[in-house]
């Protein structure tokens, strides 16, 4: 898995490259869409996305603000995937 991970970064930094991105520009957006996604995987819970991502919940809060994250971007993909799941059978 490491490998096929590896290769499709690669093939991803080269396309970045590529397009003239800088490295504050790629390493942002990055950083932007990993956190969007441990927030999807977390529900928009901060404190759990926080200790996923290994960081306190105000520094995760602070890089939410800094990189113009909104609470419409991970939580409507959130509710998406809760309303995908089976019901409870009682």
């Amino acid at each position: 898995m490491t490998k096929n991970l590896n290769g499709r970064l690669v093939q991803l930094v080269d396309e970045l490259v590529e397009k003239g991105l800088t490295l504050h520009q790629g390493t942002r957006e990055f950083e932007k869409q990993y956190i969007l996604a441990t927030l999807r995987q977390n529900d928009g819970n901060l404190t759990r996305a926080a200790k996923s991502l290994g960081v306190h919940r105000n520094t995760l809060r602070n890089k939410v603000g800094n990189l113009g994250i909104a609470q419409a971007d991970y939580l409507a993909s959130s509710a998406k995937r809760r309303s995908r799941r089976r019901p409870i059978a009682h």
